[in-house]
């Protein structure tokens, strides 16, 4: 199995899937392709139809594309890990807030684009920026309450790993949240996973 991604720095799309596999310990081979340059449209064009990153290509050769589409197809593949809720209501509501986090907050990805060694706390905070973190926190403070944490189903699993880089802009940005919000984004950003995502990102800066 290949996962192709973008940037580490600031291809948030592809930090989704990424950490999925490496939290569950699922062999992949990572095929990076830098962003912003000649041959990169090129380079992602030989292997995504969309022509956008991340795409999976699996053991049989087909692509996948649209990260919570691998994300899905990972789960598929690798049912002995529980990456959704066993619960059948339960996961269709870790579903739900997965498919939002895909399709919403476009205040906040805009003005607070996902750059993992950004420090500006303070900035990007527009009203629909906080409108947008007002519903994050709400989903998660509901989640955490409901299943008693530490991750928002219990365990570590596709919600949460959706839900990854917003941890990341919080932690650049650093907008005002709940204590709950800070646990939470703490306990992402501590994951081994995620802390890898984030060395490799600051490896590309050096």
């Amino acid at each position: 199995m290949k996962l192709v991604i973008g940037d580490k720095l600031n291809s948030s799309w592809s930090m989704r899937p990424w950490v999925l596999l490496k939290h569950f310990g699922i062999p992949f081979d990572e095929v990076l392709i830098r962003l912003g340059r000649h041959d990169t449209q090129a380079n992602i064009l030989a292997v995504s139809p969309s022509g956008k990153v991340p795409c999976l290509v699996t053991e049989a050769g087909d692509a996948v594309w649209e990260s919570l589409a691998i994300i899905e197809t990972i789960a598929e593949l690798h049912p002995e890990h529980a990456m959704w809720p066993r619960d059948a209501a339960i996961r269709a509501r870790a579903r739900s807030i997965s498919a939002e986090m895909h399709a919403g907050f476009a205040d906040l990805r805009q003005n607070m684009p996902m750059e993992i060694t950004k420090h500006a706390p303070g900035t990007g905070a527009t009203p629909g920026v906080l409108a947008n973190i007002a519903r994050i926190e709400a989903i998660w403070a509901e989640c955490l309450a409901k299943s008693g944490g530490p991750f928002l189903f219990g365990e570590f699993g596709i919600a949460d790993a959706m839900f990854a880089p917003v941890v990341m802009r919080f932690n650049s940005y650093g907008p005002k949240l709940s204590e709950t919000s800070r646990a939470y984004a703490k306990r992402i950003t501590a994951l081994p996973a995620v802390a890898a995502w984030i060395d490799g990102a600051r490896e590309e800066t050096q």
